[in-house]
């Protein structure tokens, strides 16, 4: 019985050789994991994820906890009292040589002794910080990798948010098409006429403080339009199709022929739109953040930490580039992951060679 059922679910070419199925997401993941740099881009993704779920239960300092005796320290592999010592030396010789002297005075030694033993009694001076500290001397790392939990947390919640809502309205507006048609699409266009940076603006003044929450209203408000009119477009052109009109003829409802037969066959280009936007949800947050309109501290995200690097980027360039880098490259990773998805879901992607 089991041979047989194998057998029936094979098919049979022309010199009637038993051939597997290969369904479309079959298919595209065979092309997919050909392509390097979208296979990079995966894994790159899903490490960055992997890191802000388990941020919590990661061996990192709090990072919120200040800490204003390891100001402005490098990033460095030692202890933050070797790097602190190290960094008054730096400091004192540069004096020294300004004012022609070999050596300590009175001040400085004591200065120095005073430190050494402070750092030899104090355990807290035995953290590390790999990637430095701020201007209150609070762990970069785990600032940084704190502030990409809320970034990706953005991206994830306008991805979800722009799949459900612009599906919807999308699939709905296509299918039934005519009036009702004509009015939920001009209700997109007259959202999209809105000024994004203004419903931020307004929605900060009305509820007052600058709230996580609010931003992501304020990016849920907007992030479905686009994907709403790709859905109406492609439900268009499917559904005088003969398979739609196959379900129509046996009883089939909108709903089950929306949900059942439409929507599976756009969910390549969905999904390629998704990884595609991602980007774009993590780009406007850091650039809100960058303008001051983001989170609140100490909460952080990877925008509000690239505009406190800015501001001393010349004396202190680590707090600028830790941040822009884990940034960049995620949004690389994304790119190449998109441009990925995109060929393996391309159906004329199987004729490439």
């Amino acid at each position: 019985m089991a041979f047989t059922r194998k057998k029936a679910d094979a098919a049979l070419n022309e010199f009637s050789q038993s051939v597997k199925p290969v369904s479309l997401y079959q298919d595209a993941w065979k092309r997919l994991r050909k392509n390097k740099m979208a296979v990079f881009g995966l894994v790159v993704v899903l490490v960055y994820f992997i890191i802000s779920l388990l941020a919590p239960l990661l061996p990192l300092y709090p990072y919120d906890r200040q800490e204003m005796r390891h100001i402005h320290l490098p990033p460095s592999f030692e202890s933050a009292g070797t790097v602190m010592i190290r960094t008054r030396e730096a400091y004192l010789a540069r004096v020294m040589a300004v004012e022609n002297r070999k050596e300590y005075n009175a001040a400085e030694r004591a200065e120095l002794a005073a430190m050494r033993e402070e750092i030899e009694t104090d355990p807290v001076h035995n953290r590390v910080y790999i990637m430095g500290t701020d201007v209150l001397g609070r762990d970069l790392l785990a600032r940084t990798i704190y502030g990409g939990r809320i970034s990706l947390g953005i991206g994830v919640v306008g991805t979800i948010t722009a799949l459900i809502i612009g599906i919807f309205w999308g699939a709905i507006a296509g299918y039934v098409g005519g009036k009702l048609d004509n009015i939920m699409m001009r209700f997109v266009d007259i959202v999209y006429g809105l000024p994004y940076m203004m419903v931020v603006i307004v929605l900060m003044a009305l509820f007052g403080g600058k709230s996580i929450f609010l931003l992501f209203i304020a990016i849920a408000m907007v992030s479905w339009l686009t994907i709403s009119r790709v859905v109406r477009g492609q439900i268009i052109s499917l559904k005088n199709s003969e398979f739609i009109e196959a379900a129509r003829s046996v009883g089939a409802g909108t709903p089950r022929i929306i949900g059942k037969h439409l929507l599976p066959n756009v969910l390549g280009i969905i999904i390629v739109y998704s990884s595609l936007s991602f980007p774009t949800f993590i780009l406007s947050e850091s650039f809100l953040s960058f303008l001051g309109l983001g989170v609140s501290a100490p909460m952080a995200s990877w925008g509000s930490l690239i505009s406190d690097g800015v501001r001393g980027m010349q004396l202190y360039p680590w707090l600028l580039l830790v941040p822009a880098i884990m940034m960049t490259v995620f949004l690389f990773a994304m790119n190449f992951l998109g441009d990925g998805l995109r060929d393996a879901f391309d159906p004329q992607g199987k004729n490439r060679t």
